[in-house]
């Protein structure tokens, strides 16, 4: 149902299952997948696509231009997955000509009241953003991380699956997989071991990653000759392979 005191574009496309609550606008380019409910006195600005089976709350703002002095109005994106939720005063910002020209957020994920997506961040799949938890530009957050609230991830950081970040975390390096964080500026404690379990980890995998864990923080070693015992590790240890990747693909040095 679409409430009549909804504004839509006419070039945005909403599917016939779509719920659309009263004084929401919906701005140009705009595509919206079925089973998906906007609430009242939301506002989609442009060129956003969200796919099926969102909850998008009252006063967000989804899909507005990037916080970025260097943004001169080029076509820039904003991709939703499916089945994420998406709560009050959430605020989602499109990508930049200058990085990935678009912002994406994959499925299955919950970003409570007041979080901040900044422009070209990437977010995978089945994370949580706690309240007003905010991420700066460029920021990559993988599988199943989490976010405790008032968290601040400083540009260009990333955030290993299955992390731990706990409250008011101040992150300004990248974070591996499996490691359980807290503080301003944010340290290490630990591996993130009662998620873990939740999520079907063995107690041999458990094992392993701490072993990981202790290379990486408990036996002084430099950290690039940690990242290669890591990847010998995980040719035997497959639960190791996320970390492994991890490393690859990360340009900051990580909180240690």
């Amino acid at each position: 149902m679409i409430h009549p005191s909804a504004l839509i574009d006419p070039s945005a496309e909403v599917d016939e299952g779509v719920s659309i609550g009263p004084f929401t606008v919906i701005g140009p380019d705009v595509r919206i997948g079925k089973g998906t409910e906007i609430a009242s006195h939301v506002v989609i600005k442009s060129s956003t696509t969200i796919g099926e089976d969102n909850r998008v709350f009252q006063f967000s703002s989804i899909g507005e231009d990037p916080q970025d002095k260097k943004y001169a109005g080029e076509k820039t994106y904003l991709e939703i997955g499916d089945r994420n939720v998406i709560r009050e005063y959430v605020t989602l910002n499109r990508g930049t000509a200058q990085d990935a020209v678009s912002t994406r957020i994959g499925d299955d994920n919950l970003l409570m009241a007041y979080v901040h997506v900044a422009h070209d961040c990437q977010i995978g799949n089945n994370t949580i953003m706690a309240n007003a938890a905010s991420l700066a530009g460029h920021v990559t957050i993988e599988d199943w991380a989490i976010l405790g609230g008032f968290t601040i991830v400083h540009q260009f950081c990333r955030i290993g699956a299955h992390s731990f970040n706990g409250m008011g975390s101040v992150i300004s390096k990248d974070v591996p997989p499996f490691v359980m964080l807290n503080g301003h500026p944010a340290q290490p404690h630990g591996i993130n071991k009662e998620g873990l379990k939740r999520q079907g980890f063995t107690s041999e995998d458990l094992q392993h990653i701490m072993r990981a864990y202790k290379l990486l923080y408990k036996q002084g070693m430099p950290l690039n000759t940690a990242k290669e015992k890591i990847a010998e590790m995980a040719g035997e240890s497959p639960v190791l392979e996320i970390m492994a990747r991890f490393f690859e693909n990360s340009d900051r040095s990580i909180i240690r």
